[in-house]
């Protein structure tokens, strides 16, 4: 009997082996290898295979020093990232060296996962800007809070409303200050910044230039900028 159980446990072995050689792909022959280098194919395998697994990649952002991103970062860990990137700074900064790796290291077929949208952009045009940009790549975004998944079709439908109404706001925006330049012009009020140099000033300038001075010196005595004297006494 046991005789008859070890050999029934090595046939099992070479079985399991034998098995394992079955799934194993063939190797190419020499022959084929160097006709396919003659064509052009040096390496028949396409990029996917020899690259990592796909991936879900994270960011968290905290504004200070001080905060935790604990919150966050059990957030993302909970949705399955396998590599997060931190930053520490405000949201208004563009400059953002985390956020920066982030975007380099996704790759087609990956999905850029935040804990809410204000993690990643620091103003609506910035964020439809960034997930435009992600989209175009062939990379996902997802928002643990919002749940907002544009690998879904629902979730492109809500990103592609947030762009309209990203749109319709600049839109007011621009209206709306051309509409209070018009009415300003039909009340004889010019837009923009007011002249540093006021005619009085000039006619000051000009009298001390008369008298010797340099424009560089009398734009110090009326403490005014050189380079707006200059452009106000050519003027």
């Amino acid at each position: 009997m046991i005789r008859g159980s070890a050999g029934s446990a090595r046939h099992r072995r070479a079985a399991a082996v034998r098995q394992t050689i079955v799934e194993r792909p063939p190797s190419e022959c020499p022959q084929t290898l160097d006709f396919q280098r003659q064509c052009g194919q040096d390496d028949c395998r396409t990029a996917k295979r020899t690259q990592a697994p796909l991936a879900h990649v994270g960011y968290a952002r905290v504004s200070t020093l001080d905060q935790d991103p604990a919150l966050q970062l059990d957030a993302l860990a909970s949705a399955g990232c396998m590599k997060v990137f931190e930053d520490r700074a405000s949201g208004a900064r563009a400059d953002r060296a985390g956020l920066r790796s982030a975007l380099e290291y996704v790759r087609d077929g990956d999905v850029l996962i935040v804990w809410k949208l204000d993690r990643l952009g620091r103003s609506l045009p910035h964020l439809i800007e960034t997930v435009t940009s992600l989209e175009k790549r062939g990379v996902g975004f997802r928002s643990v809070t919002e749940a907002i998944d544009t690998t879904t079709p629902g979730g492109r439908l809500v990103f592609h409303l947030f762009g309209a109404l990203g749109q319709f706001e600049r839109d007011l925006i621009r209206e709306r200050t051309r509409a209070g330049l018009a009415a300003a012009a039909a009340r004889g009020r010019k837009g923009g910044r007011k002249p540093v140099v006021v005619p009085e000033k000039l006619e000051r300038a000009r009298a001390m230039v008369a008298k010797g001075l340099t424009v560089r010196e009398a734009a110090v005595r009326l403490k005014i900028g050189k380079t707006a004297l200059y452009g106000a006494m050519r003027g």
